[in-house]
């Protein structure tokens, strides 16, 4: 009895750790076979775990083949296909690529699991370096993201030499967007470093992965996509910032995110501050699950249902059905963000407005022209900028660093505020543009000869009503305005579009809520517009028209000296996605024509570039492939980079004083 409670005590406590060790080896062997549950309800993981998840799912022969038969069928409506087999000079060494030809490769290309498939897609449409035309897949694309707590900045130095460096706020920003993973960093550096991470900010980089840091630039310029010049595409790589709708938001750039996992880790080599020795580490990248609203998952099954397989919106539907699903969010994740301390004069969602100390530039920065409503942000332009004319500003900054575009007559409102009713403005400040014509746009277009109410709610975007032609005269409600269609040959393949067709804005037809004053506002000789080169669509418009028609100026932050800049990306005209091409073939009747997109199976997204805007310089040729050389580039010093108040001043003193 004496060792009945002992005994028992410790038999007990073998029971506990045989039915832990079980729990363990059970988790263990549900890891292995399922290697999805391993990474199940975890916020952070390493890129090797993720990608171990995503490659285990074998590629379904019939998703395969959906997937292509959705994209090849949905090209004979993006604009710029036989374009971008060979682009014109500037452009002619960065758009060359034959996405049919590609397509045609991956079709009979055996691929080891479904992610190797979407990869293989993903880099294809980015080889186009149009971000109007990718293919996005929630069931990968930015669902973990890898992050470095190292983003990096190309800087010149007092005597004009241009080196890459660990950004100064670097630590800063890590702590704030990631103070979970502080430590997992700080103890990932070599025994001579460790707990020394905020040390490594504004070192000079010497190396990435044992190359001169510019080859690593140039080959993730190569992959990375979204904009022909390949001066932006080498900006994406650095920090930079964006004004949007939480504020001010700090962008790592390319280097410290990926969208995909694509790397386990880095090895840099650098400098110090206040050093002179190199010193090389390896770093870890690490993933993170979407942002604190993306839905956890536990293992295949959860994650396949979740953000894998068709959800109400992946496909179109007939626009006069019971009950229209928007199309669904792909999972995003929200970049760590440093406020900046300047208080703005007004606050407008992807806009702000503030005044400079010399009491006569007024600055609007604007993240984008996307917003929800659409009366309250267009009379939020018109209020901000007529507050700063009554405070006293004479000359006008308008800063639209990484903005994305957005509704093309919000920019074309905003121009006309600031030009006033002029030729360039009224009936239109924007872009006319052609449509392609092929038989199945056709066949949509002429839906609307077989009666007078077909579409009696005006909801098809193929309504002859929602177009006018090139003399900004609407067509009748019956006519088929893609007949008689206009053929020519691309890059020597034959292609037909539409006639000349007018702006969907225009003041004339009474959309906006504040209708804009006959005078201009400013003097558009004194408008300058800055960014980094990433200003897509309804942003390139806006800039492209006000420095073409209105004589404004254009800058350029950042970039290599040697590199030419551009101000604008990707123009293109009016981008779609699939599922409203999809409700537009599906309202009109023709899912069963034989060159209609079958729906599709998989949560993903297929964008094109519907209208193709007609350039300025060369009204005949897309404005997409003409030269946006900006007025200044501008080199990033310490003191300018990511600190929008030293960079307005700078612009200022070169261009307005």
């Amino acid at each position: 009895m004496v060792y009945a409670c002992p005994r028992w005590i410790g038999f007990s406590s073998v029971l506990v750790a045989s039915a832990s060790l079980q729990l363990v080896l059970s988790n263990l062997i549900t890891a292995r076979q399922d290697p999805c549950a391993a990474i199940g309800g975890m916020t952070w993981v390493s890129p090797k775990d993720v990608r171990a998840c995503y490659a285990s799912v074998a590629l379904e022969p019939k998703v395969k083949t959906n997937v292509i038969e959705v994209i090849n069928k949905t090209l004979a409506f993006h604009a710029s296909l036989n374009y971008e087999l060979q682009a014109p000079p500037p452009y002619n060494y960065d758009v060359q690529e034959d996405l049919m030809a590609d397509l045609a490769r991956i079709s009979v290309t055996d691929y080891t699991s479904e992610y190797d498939f979407h990869v293989a897609l993903s880099r294809a449409t980015r080889r186009l370096n149009d971000g109007h035309c990718v293919w996005k897949y929630a069931c990968y694309d930015a669902l973990f993201v890898n992050y470095l707590p190292l983003p990096l900045d190309l800087l010149e130095d007092s005597e004009g030499h241009q080196d890459v460096y660990i950004s100064s706020e670097a630590f800063e920003v890590a702590s704030t967007g990631f103070p979970d993973q502080i430590d997992f960093w700080q103890n990932a550096l070599p025994d001579n470093l460790r707990g020394q991470l905020e040390s490594l900010s504004g070192a000079k980089v010497l190396a990435i992965n044992g190359r001169d840091p510019f080859e690593t630039v140039d080959a993730n310029a190569e992959i990375w996509g979204g904009y022909q010049a390949l001066g932006t595409r080498q900006n994406a790589f650095f920090s930079s910032y964006l004004r949007s709708v939480d504020g001010w938001t700090y962008i790592p750039g390319t280097f410290a995110r990926q969208s995909l996992p694509l790397e386990d880790q880095v090895e840099l080599t650098f400098i110090r501050v206040n050093r002179t020795s190199p010193e090389t580490i390896t770093l870890p990248y690490r993933s993170r699950l979407g942002d604190t609203t993306t839905k956890p998952i536990t293992d295949t099954a959860s994650w396949r249902s979740s953000y894998c397989v068709a959800q109400p919106g992946t496909n179109g539907q007939d626009l006069y059905a019971p009950s229209v699903p928007q199309p669904p969010l792909a999972p995003t994740s929200t970049s760590p963000a440093v406020m900046l301390h300047d208080t703005p004069l007004t606050s407008l969602g992807s806009a702000q407005f503030y005044m400079l100390d010399d009491e006569k530039t007024g600055i609007l920065v604007i993240g984008s022209f996307e917003d929800n409503d659409w009366d309250g942000f267009t009379t939020g332009l018109y209020n901000g900028l007529m507050n700063l004319k009554k405070i006293g500003a004479t000359q006008l900054i308008v800063d639209v660093t990484n903005n994305g575009g957005g509704v093309v007559c919000a920019a074309a409102y905003l121009h006309r505020l600031l030009a006033g009713r002029k030729s360039s403005t009224d009936p239109q400040a924007e872009l006319d543009s052609k449509i392609r014509a092929g038989p199945l746009a056709k066949a949509i277009a002429g839906f609307f000869g077989t009666g007078q109410n077909v579409d009696p709610d005006n909801l098809m975007l193929f309504n002859p009503r929602n177009m006018v032609d090139g003399n900004n005269q609407p067509f009748r409600n019956t006519t088929n305005w893609l007949e008689p269609s206009v053929d020519i040959i691309v890059n020597g393949r034959h292609d037909s579009f539409s006639r000349r067709i007018g702006p969907r804005c225009s003041v004339a037809h009474g959309d906006w809520p504040i209708v804009p004053p006959i005078e201009p506002l400013f003097d558009t000789k004194k408008v300058v517009i800055i960014g980094n080169g990433k200003c897509a669509s309804a942003c390139g418009i806006f800039s492209l028209t006000m420095a073409k028609h209105e004589g404004s100026k254009t800058v350029v932050l950042g970039g290599k000296k040697d590199v030419k800049q551009k101000y604008c990306g990707t123009i293109g005209g009016e981008q779609w996605h699939f599922p409203a091409l999809d409700s537009e073939i599906k309202t009109a009747k023709l899912k069963d024509h034989p060159l209609a997109p079958p729906d599709l199976l998989v949560n993903g997204v297929f964008g094109f570039v519907w209208r193709l805007s007609f350039g300025i310089d060369l009204p005949e040729v897309p404005a997409e492939w003409q030269d946006h050389s900006p007025d200044l580039s501008l080199p990033l010093t310490s003191q300018l980079v990511n600190n929008p108040m030293a960079i307005w001043k700078e612009v200022t003193s070169r261009l307005l004083s």
